[in-house]
């Protein structure tokens, strides 16, 4: 087994992936979500490497070292699947278990669903999965916040959340990991910071000058220092797509996820409460579900969060697959 964490530049139809991996053995493919890099999986790498895993967390397009291209539909979902499936052939594997979190999740998903023959399980902490609908996306998120916007909304507009985050990059990752974690979610309760008064700002609802207990100092550095470099635009391009993801994947409405799949999320994460009927529906969109767990009292960020109690559910599960 690898005694630490190697880094390298793959190849990809898109530019490059930066990869970060650790450990010998099946590949295990991580993929992180907004506003993270490869480091939200820096407790998993050591823990499934040592399980007997060739463990590899990417840069998403758009994030840390990998490529930034220039154009909104660059960040569509279908190019993120492009992007796995080049990593999977670059590192030189026929297979892989991919695994993703939130933003990540959908990536994950979508991969799976692709290429069922390149990606034998999928796993998906914090978003469930749920299979492309009836109604185009921003119609529904339009109608969700009522006198407020919602989130993703606000997200849409190039160069909108640009300009609230990039003026203090550390003080608005420290305060958005803060709103959606279990012990500093404070009176926002990780709901109403996923809403913008109109005319204001997503910050406004930010705890104030407080971290939470799974991110140090150096942490917040480390990712604040990423997007100090990259600016934010190719994290939130992701965002952008979700129309166009949409048009894409006309061809899978309504599909179900056949391979084997695990779920976790946290009893107080948004994503799980406000998706609970895409949970209910596991038995039909993942027929094949052997590992679902909702872990109390944890937030968004559940692999930080819980770190050790996260490595035990996955590493049990890519065991159970043989």
């Amino acid at each position: 087994m690898s005694e630490r964490i190697t880094h390298r530049l793959v190849e990809v139809p898109g530019g490059r992936i930066h990869v970060a991996e650790q450990g010998a053995g099946p590949l295990v493919l991580l993929v992180h979500g907004f506003p993270e890099s490869w480091y939200s999986w820096r407790r998993q790498l050591p823990a499934l490497a040592a399980a007997g895993f060739r463990a590899a967390a990417i840069d998403v397009r758009g994030y840390g070292r990998s490529s930034r291209p220039p154009r909104v539909a660059d960040y569509r979902l279908l190019a993120h699947v492009a992007d796995n499936v080049a990593v999977v052939r670059a590192l030189g594997e026929s297979t892989a278990v991919v695994v993703g979190h939130d933003w990540g999740s959908p990536i994950a998903a979508a991969t799976a669903l692709i290429r069922p023959d390149l990606f034998r399980a999928v796993g998906l902490l914090s978003v469930p999965y749920a299979p492309r609908g009836p109604h185009r996306p921003t119609d529904g998120f339009a109608a969700m916040g009522g006198d407020e916007e919602f989130y993703v909304s606000y997200f849409q507009a190039p160069g909108r959340a640009e300009a609230e985050i990039e003026p203090d990059v550390r003080g608005w990752l420290a305060g958005f990991y803060a709103s959606l974690s279990a012990d500093t979610m404070g009176e926002s309760a990780g709901e109403s910071v996923s809403f913008v008064p109109r005319g204001g700002r997503l910050r406004d609802r930010f705890p104030k000058g407080v971290l939470p207990s799974w991110l140090t100092e150096a942490d917040l550095e480390v990712y604040a220092g990423e997007f100090e470099r990259t600016g934010l635009t190719g994290a939130l391009n992701r965002y952008r797509n979700v129309d166009r993801d949409w048009e894409d994947l006309a061809a899978w409405d309504g599909a179900t996820i056949t391979q084997p799949a695990l779920f976790a999320g946290g009893s107080l994460d948004p994503s799980t409460t406000w998706m609970a009927g895409a949970i209910e529906a596991f038995p039909r969109t993942l027929p094949n579900l052997t590992a679902a767990h909702i872990l109390d009292d944890c937030g968004h960020w559940i692999q930080q969060e819980r770190a050790d109690e996260v490595n035990r559910l996955l590493t049990d599960w890519l065991r159970s697959l043989g």
